[in-house]
């Protein structure tokens, strides 16, 4: 095995990398030669004057290491006929075995990813602030990654404890003589610098290098971070324009005489279709995304030739036109580790560039019908034992389950809204009125037979996590009343009307969804009030929500229009909080009871 290429930037010594694995690829100018050819097996040795890099690289993996499940666990996929058919995917034990098959007999190969690798995790790797997440992802053999605005849930201190290594501050080291060692890749942070200095957070840039062949990789998160992430744990901190960054980095790369570059960057677009395979080149280049994506690639430096990107968890492999009107290849693969992105990068060894006109790309399912990697399968193991003592810790009590049904409005949707309306209501958290949910967030129910043995009715602190397992921030805001109504109506219209998005709500926030109507029309809007009386569109309202819908999430944009915003506990914490207030062994939470939306059928 070949030793792992060596890598630059501004602390290039921090860290020593592992082993690449691989043999040639052939190159751009005699691609069409038989593979048996003698033309053909003298380039597999890296003779000649291009080279071809594969450039593999995922995002938005979120700490899925065992299989995400439901529609989170699965990917669409079109026939030739038109047709579609969904593919269960996923699991780091699967994409390591992909990344590692993937990687045969292509000498050069390095493996990149575009941010919110941790972050909004599964219990497995949330409970220990995503330490087995990072070790899986040092096992990966990545190389270099950016930051995505989940890197900093937990603040900047973090993500550089993240990186450098150094067991938790306030935990401490969660095995016994052993020392977290950190992530053995660079996260970039080029728009992310010091406001006091302007000095970026951490490196802004990296270089791979292999036998003379030199790609650098600029790493930008969105600049809209501060606005989804907790303000404590980015105080001193400026988030800066992602193009902007991105073309400072590439001209300081180019003194270096580093001409091939790659920007790692943690925003995304939207494809016209959901399949991992559309083709969004038609009928033109980049005809079928839309997206923050698409005017950033218009403006990126054309110095740099390729964009892999995330943030919007969607799946695509486009060409859209740098400044100068040239194809340029913008990818990002899904999220949950269910695809990886295959890119082959031609590198010209005279011009010291990639050939553009031959820069190819394409998604990859990450199917679970290939061998599990043994050492993901041990990494799991282990966590999972260490994982059980917390998970099974008892943080509530309950009398009956409490189900997340197909209805309008959900026993459990009710319960959350409520925990997050008492948690937030104190002025000094917020002083919220009213809250909302957005019930893609609830992802399982609270159930009365145990699922271990700690007893019927209980609720074990692994069952809660089930439930909200993303550990978003909670926001309060100022919304208007006609700003509320616009939120309700966006329930049933634009992007959600073929698909409602029903928001849960709690208790004393009442309406009614008259069904028999279409769009905006269904929101009786007369019919909306707070403790019986109506809203008043000229009003200010607190209103607590979590930091996906403060966002804009779900088609409900109007939430972006906020004002005044405080950030309060995971939502996680509430619901937790909420749980050990309200029940015990002898007083068993119940559950809530509807009506809070009259539905008209």
């Amino acid at each position: 095995m070949s030793a792992r290429p060596h890598r630059t930037g501004p602390s290039a010594n921090r860290r020593i990398l592992t082993a690449v694995a691989g043999l040639a690829t052939v190159g751009a100018l005699v691609a069409a030669m038989p593979a048996g050819s003698p033309e053909a097996r003298e380039r597999s040795h890296g003779h000649g004057r291009t080279v071809d890099v594969q450039l593999l690289s995922f995002n938005d993996f979120h700490g899925n290491l065992q299989p995400p499940s439901g529609s989170g666990g699965r990917v669409t996929h079109t026939n030739p006929d038109g047709t579609t058919k969904t593919i269960d995917a996923g699991g780091v034990e699967y994409l390591a075995t992909h990344l590692r098959d993937a990687r045969e007999g292509n000498r050069y190969s390095v493996t990149a990813a575009a941010g919110d690798l941790i972050g909004a995790t599964p219990m497995l790797s949330g409970l220990f602030h995503d330490e087995p997440t990072v070790e899986a992802l040092n096992k990966l053999d990545l190389d270099v990654s950016s930051v995505g605005n989940h890197e900093f849930d937990e603040g900047a201190r973090e993500l550089a404890r993240i990186q450098d290594g150094g067991c938790h501050p306030t935990e401490g080291c969660y095995e016994r003589g052993k020392k977290f060692k950190g992530a053995d890749f660079p996260y970039l942070t080029a728009n992310v610098t010091h406001e006091k200095s302007g000095r970026p957070l951490l490196d802004p840039y990296f270089v791979w290098k292999k036998n003379g062949v030199k790609i650098g990789f600029i790493g930008v998160t969105l600049e809209g971070t501060p606005d989804i992430v907790n303000a404590e744990g980015i105080k001193g901190l400026t988030f800066g324009d992602e193009i902007e960054a991105i073309n400072k980095y590439t001209k300081i790369l180019e003194r270096k005489g580093v001409k091939a570059i790659v920007a790692l960057l943690h925003e995304g677009g939207a494809p016209a279709s959901s399949s991992y395979n559309y083709d969004c080149d038609s009928p033109g280049p980049g005809d079928g995304i839309s997206g923050p994506i698409v005017d950033i690639a218009k403006k990126v430096s054309p110095q740099v030739d390729a964009l892999v990107t995330g943030h919007t968890h969607q799946a695509y492999a486009c060409t859209v036109p740098d400044p100068s009107g040239k194809p340029r290849t913008v990818t990002s693969a899904a999220s949950a580790g269910r695809l990886y992105t295959d890119t082959t990068l031609t590198y010209d060894r005279r011009t010291k560039d990639v050939v553009r006109t031959s820069v190819e790309s394409a998604n990859h399912v990450v199917t679970r019908d290939v061998p599990k990697a043994a050492d993901m399968t041990q990494l799991i193991d282990r966590w999972n034992t260490l994982a059980a003592p917390v998970a099974n810790r008892p943080v509530g009590h309950v009398s009956a389950d409490i189900e997340n049904p197909a209805a309008p409005e959900r026993p459990l949707g009710n319960l959350i809204a409520d925990a997050q309306l008492e948690a937030l209501a104190p002025a000094d958290k917020g002083g919220a009125q009213l809250a909302l949910m957005n019930p893609g967030g609830i992802r399982a129910p609270l159930t009365y037979t145990a699922s271990g043995a700690e007893g019927d009715g209980v609720v074990t602190y692994g069952e809660a996590f089930t439930v909200q397992p993303f550990t978003n921030m909670m926001n309060v805001v100022d919304l208007t009343g006609a700003q509320l109504i616009t939120a309700l109506q966006q329930q049933v219209s634009g992007s959600n009307q073929g698909s409602p998005k029903i928001l849960q709500v709690s208790e004393g926030f009442t309406y009614t969804l008259d069904m028999t109507k279409t769009g905006a029309d269904r929101v009786v809007t007369g019919s909306v009030k707070l403790n019986g009386a109506a809203i008043d569109p000229a009003k200010t309202y607190r209103v607590a929500m979590n930091e996906f819908l403060s966002g804009g999430g779900d088609g409900f944009s109007v939430l972006k229009e906020h004002r005044n915003k405080v950030v309060g506990a995971s939502d996680l914490d509430v619901f937790i909080g909420y749980l050990a207030a309200h029940s015990s062994a002898s007083a068993p939470l119940a559950p809530p009871a509807t009506g809070r939306i009259t539905v008209v059928k």
